[in-house]
């Protein structure tokens, strides 16, 4: 992503009929959402693979200056839990390479069950780093997560924010300071409660200072 570059967007690039009017008429979904927002969250990556074209195919929808986070698969962060998952990286990684200078970052969503062993997380990440250069985003989901400030920042790995949290350190970005990465869900009620004016003038403050 560019240096201090500011991106926002949604997990996904479906138009709900009531915001359909904000948003261009021509084109696919994919198109009339990024002629408004720059950046999309792929979330589908995480439940199934997607081949290579697919990516490509979206990347070539989008204009140059526009990028995606994709979300790493399941089968590496629930199933394998970050252990002796080398083929499912580099499947992966070959799959989401489709997107080219379009692909912003990578998403590590952990489940909350995941508790932080240094070197199973250290393993998982050399491993990673030896394949991927690019940014890459974590949301750990256990407290015992909040120990790993000094990992992240030896890898180079960034700590998303996310509302509603679910551990102590979700209120705000950490981890490696080179990307900031907010989670946004609606508070209090999850994907349901819209944020006031109040609380996004606060993140724009926060984006901006960032």
């Amino acid at each position: 992503m560019n240096d201090r570059a500011i991106f926002t967007g949604c997990a996904g690039w479906s138009l709900g009929r009531e915001y359909s009017a904000a948003f261009t008429a021509e084109g696919t979904h994919l198109q009339r959402y990024a002629a408004r927002l720059n950046c999309v969250e792929i979330n589908s990556s995480f439940y199934r693979p997607h081949r290579q074209q697919t990516y490509q195919h979206w990347a070539d929808c989008v204009p140059p200056g526009f990028r995606f986070s994709v979300k790493v698969p399941k089968l590496i962060t629930h199933v394998q839990r970050l252990q002796a998952c080398d083929q499912a990286l580099d499947e992966f990684l070959l799959q989401c390479s489709g997107l080219g200078e379009r692909l912003g970052c990578l998403l590590v969503q952990l489940p909350p069950s995941l508790a932080f062993v240094e070197a199973v997380a250290e393993g998982f990440f050399i491993s990673l780093r030896r394949r991927f250069p690019g940014l890459v985003v974590l949301e750990p989901r256990h407290e015992s997560w909040t120990g790993a400030e000094a990992l992240l920042m030896q890898y180079q790995i960034a700590q998303a924010a996310v509302d509603p949290s679910r551990i102590s350190t979700d209120l705000t970005p950490r981890g490696w300071p080179g990307l900031k990465y907010w989670r946004l869900h609606g508070s209090p009620r999850i994907y349901y409660s819209p944020y006031d004016l109040q609380r996004l003038q606060r993140l724009a403050a926060e984006l901006q200072a960032a």
